[in-house]
């Protein structure tokens, strides 16, 4: 049997374009007068599970935002879902690591996750039994219909995350930009809530994650992108375990001891936050 035959043009960047749900070519943007991210061409495909990986300060969530219409880029094209980024907002569920929430405000988990329905209501409707059930199945899926009336501020971390993405769930998005959604929690929600995004994957949805866990990004997901400024490579997410584009993405933030090669990182250190944002980790509940 002979081997089979690629197709060149699958790699042409007309047919990336037509085939992806967010498309980059040549995007530089950042804040002030600084670039927080240069020169990035990128096609992702409709059901893709990406990663996004790199060191502290290296543009992954300036990316995203990029990606969800909320920063304008320097130069460059952006295309998300076949047109301009934020034309099809209803359709994209951006959750920032930072949340510029108010943890006293006397909003529930179920309010919390009943906004992710706001944008598919228009002008003057409330929420009615489909929307509910949105909201119901979100609370299933990621384990917190026991806390549908708790207050937010009451939650730990790990719940916190758990919620935010049941807000994104309940829009049933084509769309996930997810900055650092398993970061800062322990070991089961981590899981639960990545066997969720694969099963998302699953369903045809393309969720692009920023994660600082290179262990998670090379056997839970699909593809990755590792970037440091510029966009070092892209590929299958075993790549991501390739010494040399650890090295080139990382740089001085690796130390080799032995056979390993160990990244030196801050998960807690981030692009620029906007004003009023609060980035929240793992810690007790409030009582």
């Amino acid at each position: 049997m002979s081997a089979p035959q690629t197709r060149p043009h699958e790699h042409e960047p007309g047919h990336q374009r037509a085939h992806s749900d967010v498309w980059l070519s040549a995007v530089t943007a950042g804040y002030g007068d600084r670039p927080a991210i240069e020169d990035v061409t990128l096609a992702l495909e409709a059901g893709s599970l990406v990663a996004v990986v790199g060191p502290n300060g290296a543009g992954k969530s300036t990316l995203l935002k990029v990606m969800a219409g909320l920063l304008q880029p320097w130069s460059g094209r952006v295309e998300v879902l076949g047109g301009a980024p934020g034309r099809e907002a209803r359709r994209v569920a951006y959750v920032p690591q930072a949340e510029t929430v108010d943890w006293a405000f006397p909003v529930t988990v179920g309010d919390v996750v009943m906004m992710g329905r706001y944008p598919l209501l228009g002008p003057l409707r409330r929420p009615g039994s489909l929307d509910r059930r949105h909201v119901d199945e979100a609370l299933e899926k990621v384990g917190m219909t026991d806390h549908r009336r708790t207050q937010i501020g009451r939650l730990s971390g790990g719940q916190r995350r758990r919620v935010f993405l049941a807000r994104a769930l309940a829009a049933d998005p084509a769309l996930y930009l997810l900055d650092e959604p398993v970061t800062g929690i322990d070991a089961t929600t981590q899981d639960d809530l990545m066997d969720i995004l694969v099963a998302e994957s699953g369903r045809g949805r393309t969720v692009v994650a920023t994660t600082h866990d290179l262990a998670t990004a090379a056997q839970r997901f699909g593809r990755v992108a590792a970037i440091n400024r510029r966009l070092i490579a892209y590929g299958p997410a075993s790549l991501i375990l390739d010494p040399e584009i650890l090295s080139r993405t990382y740089g001085g933030h690796l130390l080799v001891l032995g056979n390993q090669t160990v990244v030196l990182d801050d998960a807690h250190h981030h692009d620029q936050a906007g004003e009023g944002e609060i980035h929240y980790h793992e810690e007790s509940p409030r009582r």
